[in-house]
């Protein structure tokens, strides 16, 4: 979900003890530890409370939303670029007066 690496905690930690100090710093870090769990329990109470009142049922819905991904734009253009029936065809040669590439003039 979040992308915190060894250096942002460390800088975090830091930043606490500065703030805190060492003795308030384990109680702080108990109280956002719990806070994140109820802000966690709250959030799932809600939308199950809300799938209940809507009457929704979440594994059908899961299911229609993965059935549309084909009609992505990149699906989409994948699947009229991948012609099965151009497989068996050679490739088409370019022209002879066609200009030619120069990786020097790059």
């Amino acid at each position: 979900m979040f992308d915190v690496g060894i250096g942002e905690i460390a800088i975090l930690a830091v930043i606490g003890l500065l703030i805190f100090g060492p003795e308030k710093l384990p109680r702080a870090a108990a109280d956002a530890a719990r806070m994140l769990r109820n802000v966690r329990a709250m959030a799932t109470t809600a939308r199950q409370d809300l799938v209940d009142s809507a009457g929704i049922d979440i594994n059908e819905t899961k299911k229609t939303l993965q059935d549309f991904r084909q009609y992505h734009p990149r699906n989409l253009m994948g699947d009229l670029l991948n012609d099965d029936d151009d497989a068996g065809k050679k490739p088409v040669k370019p022209a002879d007066n066609a200009p030619r590439f120069d990786p020097d003039a790059t």
